[in-house]
């Protein structure tokens, strides 16, 4: 069996071959009550920093949009990446204050 860069098949010479099912796809999204979700502080190339929000259980969709209603009430930019949203500097606080106030569970990992 051969991957490529993106660790998708190419070729495979078993006969009994099956896709692998993602089982990291959620179908729906817990509650805010119900989340654990944890708040990083990254420091970056050029000694930039990141807050990364990382345990979030649900659809891609729901996570995309707290992360923009997250960038929108910031002020900074950010994307979602393999289940975590990363936002542009250090925002922890503001993110804090929004994630107590629509009732979600947090922590602050690290320092």
């Amino acid at each position: 069996m051969k991957k490529n860069k993106n660790n998708n098949i190419v070729y495979s010479t078993d006969p009994n071959w099956q896709p692998e099912v993602d089982k990291t796809e959620q179908t729906t999204t817990l509650p805010p009550e119900k989340q654990d979700l944890r708040i990083e502080l990254l420091r970056l190339k050029g000694n930039k920093l990141a807050t990364v929000i990382t345990q979030f259980i649900g659809t891609e969709n729901d996570l995309n949009a707290l992360c923009k209603t997250l960038k929108q009430l910031c002020g900074v930019g950010g994307t979602t990446k393999d289940g975590e949203i990363h936002l542009q500097g250090d925002v922890r606080a503001k993110t804090e204050a929004y994630l107590q106030k629509q009732g979600y569970r947090y922590k602050r990992k690290g320092g």
